[in-house]
């Protein structure tokens, strides 16, 4: 059976010598892996189109078990900007890894749409330091490890939050506070919104450095402490960061 699914390429690996399997997270059917036949020699017309990062409609010689025979390829967007930038190309190529661990906890539709949503973000010009924070952000739901960014994590209340705490789980108000370094009150506030903001409708984004900084530290100590998860596309960023 012939089918038409659309999805991206977010993990390649080699299938004998001159094919690989491109495993494809999709919008309909999940993650789902496809044998690209000779995609590595050079006149083959899947060769180009098999990458990480394609994104498009995959014709298929569709299994319901085992895999499915990629046919071809109908390009939805080659996302060119990402692919001219390392730094750009690098933070896609994590949300990539990132959104594939995300589905293996949570089969959850939502996370085709709000990585698709993301990188057009980040090909549009958008800072993508801040486009991968609210992504991580959002994945922490189908992780199930949300932190608490509603109210005081200790008592609940949901007024005069002077901090965030990875160690403490979230917010915390003055009166709970004991030592924690306290946190700009612009972090707090963008936290939250990141939180709940369709990553689709952001037509602006003016965050200062002091603030990106902050919510980056909690984001990352977070996902350290409660994840439990290792990319390695995160250690090539953190390293890329050095340079």
């Amino acid at each position: 059976m012939i089918k038409k699914i659309e999805g991206i390429v977010i993990s390649e690996v080699d299938y004998k010598e001159s094919s690989k399997i491109i495993n494809v997270l999709t919008k309909e059917y999940g993650i789902i892996g496809f044998i690209a036949r000779g995609t590595k020699q050079v006149k083959n017309k899947l060769s180009g189109v098999t990458s990480k990062l394609t994104y498009g409609y995959f014709h298929v010689n569709y299994k319901e078990k085992g895999l499915s025979t990629l046919i071809e390829v109908d390009i939805i967007d080659h996302f060119k900007s990402i692919r001219k930038d390392i730094h750009m190309m690098s933070y896609a190529l994590y949300l990539l890894e990132l959104a594939e661990k995300a589905y293996k906890h949570d089969n959850d539709p939502l996370i085709y749409e709000m990585l698709i949503a993301s990188l057009k973000k980040i090909d549009e010009g958008y800072d993508y330091k801040v486009i991968a924070n609210i992504f991580e952000l959002k994945m922490l739901d189908f992780f199930g490890i949300r932190p608490v960014i509603d109210e005081c994590v200790n008592c609940g209340n949901k007024t005069d939050i002077v901090t965030i705490s990875s160690y403490r789980g979230g917010y915390l108000c003055k009166n709970c506070c004991s030592g924690e370094v306290i946190t700009n009150v612009k972090t707090i506030k963008l936290l939250r919104m990141f939180y709940y903001v369709d990553i689709s409708k952001i037509t602006k984004l003016d965050v200062s450095d002091n603030v990106k900084q902050e919510l980056s530290q909690f984001i990352c100590d977070y996902y350290d402490r409660y994840s439990g998860i290792y990319l390695k596309s995160r250690e090539f960023l953190q390293n890329l960061e050095k340079i």
